[in-house]
């Protein structure tokens, strides 16, 4: 299968500190791709680079074949390229509907011009929020809702951008056991439904592996290992390194 998204000798550092060292991996279009590894592995940075955020020492970002370190930040959405974060970033004083909305400025005009756009849009967002079972919290606003329920608004805002590649950036954190089973079911759901390529960051292990086609492994900056779940589990560096028992 074709890859979506080439990642190739990424290096970045910070001061003395090397955050990643000559990481290269692939995520295969229409893939859930999991990155996993300890905390300062390296992965959010990873994450950080792919979307501009963080400018790498050296390296490439191939996607559908074009390096994304030669495009500004502000093009990054625009290439239908969306991310949830770590800590839920929502605008409390707004609705979940509004909040959704946003994730479409890249797709719909601004100003007058797009007035004619916002029924159109409006649709669609309601339509996400019904798909993910949020369509009873279009009109509240965010700030009232449970934790788990955020971060669905967050999820459901990214799709609005109606991505191509997917990045979600410890979707179970915080999430409660009912919870966590209940977003594995979403996320390979919304692979297919949303016809997206996921690449996610996480630590929940059982959800890396009951819903990743491909793991990526890093720890200290370097890419560790990379294969199916089952050759990842086997592996005995991964073992020693993170992984223990799943």
């Amino acid at each position: 299968m074709a890859s979506l998204l080439e990642v190739r000798g990424l290096t970045i550092r910070f001061g003395g500190i090397t955050a990643l060292n000559d990481v290269s991996f692939d995520v295969a279009e229409g893939h859930i791709a999991g990155l996993i590894g300890p905390n300062g592995a390296g992965k959010t940075t990873c994450f950080n680079c792919i979307t501009r955020l963080y400018q790498p020492s050296s390296g490439q970002v191939v996607f559908q074949g074009d390096d994304l370190l030669r495009c500004a930040p502000q093009q990054i959405a625009g290439k239908r390229i969306a991310r949830t974060f770590q800590n839920v970033a929502l605008f409390d004083h707004m609705t979940t509907l509004d909040n959704v909305l946003v994730g479409g400025h890249a797709r719909f005009p601004s100003g007058l011009a797009g007035r004619q756009f916002e029924a159109q849009a409006r649709a669609e967002a309601l339509e996400i929020l019904d798909r993910l079972g949020m369509a009873q919290c279009a009109g509240r606003p965010v700030r009232g809702l449970p934790f788990g329920t955020r971060k669905s608004v967050e999820l459901a805002r990214a799709l609005m951008a109606k991505p191509v590649l997917l990045l979600l950036d410890e979707p179970a954190a915080g999430l409660s056991h009912e919870e966590v089973a209940q977003l594995g079911t979403t996320i390979k759901r919304v692979a297919v439904e949303f016809e997206t390529t996921i690449l996610m960051v996480e630590h929940h292990m059982q959800l890396v592996m009951s819903v990743s086609d491909h793991i990526i492994v890093l720890a200290s900056g370097r890419k560790l290992a990379d294969g199916t779940p089952e050759i990842v589990q086997q592996n005995p560096a991964v073992i020693e390194a993170y992984l223990g028992t799943v």
